[in-house]
């Protein structure tokens, strides 16, 4: 069985430690002091580190977690610095003993990752890092808007039991701003009440089917927000262009 923490890091940041029996893997890794605490409290070994994307939040504990655990692996894209096994889109990898398969879902950046553990009994459990929050999305950085786009529709895709294990804790924040897009959905009104008590995550798919307004762009009150934003009636017929108005609000929100 595979044990899954939240390890808090920087602001706002999780560093998802799974532990099977005295082995961890680690996602994300931004610092490494919170993450060697950790594993000395609990006797673990570290035996592979996980990366979704290179950004300095999710990768600034590499190089000291490398020094402590000399033995650990670097899973992540070829061409990123100190990465020990390259992976791809449909690699996979054993994590004690479940599978786990490997996205590309660019757009946050061209070359994010994301890592999905998966069994015969449990529910798809997905590691997706900066491209799909509780309620909202990630920023485009290197990729695009239709990358993003895509990538989110490829996760909202998935069986709605799917949970999802984003990097930063930004629940609250994105409800106020879904609240602004839909403020008659009760079901964003239940998760304010909720979004007090951390951590918020993970959160399932049919969850973020009901409150996430990127994954909701063909709903009524939607597309009328956008269209009293500014966004044409014409443009609010296609999906791609209801999502890059609604990110770019968000932005400025």
């Amino acid at each position: 069985m595979i044990n899954i923490k939240p390890v808090s890091a920087l602001t706002d940041n999780y560093i998802w430690l799974l532990q099977h029996d005295q082995q961890a893997v680690v996602i994300d890794p931004g610092e490494a002091a919170p993450v060697l605490d950790y594993l000395a409290t609990r006797q673990l070994q570290l035996s592979s580190i996980w990366l979704t994307h290179t950004h300095a939040d999710h990768i600034g504990g590499v190089s000291d977690l490398k020094k402590a655990y000399p033995q650990c692996r670097v899973y992540g894209n070829d061409h990123w610095a100190g990465v020990d096994e390259a992976v791809n889109e449909g690699s996979l990898l054993i994590c004690g003993n479940q599978k786990v398969k490997v996205w590309h879902i660019p757009g946050h950046t061209t070359d994010h990752l994301a890592y999905l553990l998966q069994d015969s009994i449990n529910p798809i459990q997905v590691f997706c890092g900066d491209t799909l929050f509780s309620a909202g999305c990630g920023r485009v950085f290197t990729g695009t808007m239709a990358q993003l786009y895509d990538s989110l529709q490829r996760l909202a895709s998935l069986p709605e039991d799917t949970l999802f294990y984003p990097a930063h804790e930004l629940t609250a924040a994105n409800l106020h701003f879904a609240q602004a897009v839909e403020p008659h959905n009760p079901d964003i009104k239940q998760a304010m009440q909720k979004a007090g008590v951390i951590p918020t995550l993970p959160v399932s798919l049919a969850h973020e089917l009901r409150v996430n307004p990127f994954l909701r762009l063909k709903q009524p009150e939607v597309i009328a927000a956008v269209l009293a934003q500014g966004l044409t009636a014409e443009d609010a017929k296609q999906p791609l262009a209801v999502f890059t108005y609604l990110r770019e609000w968000k932005n400025r929100f």
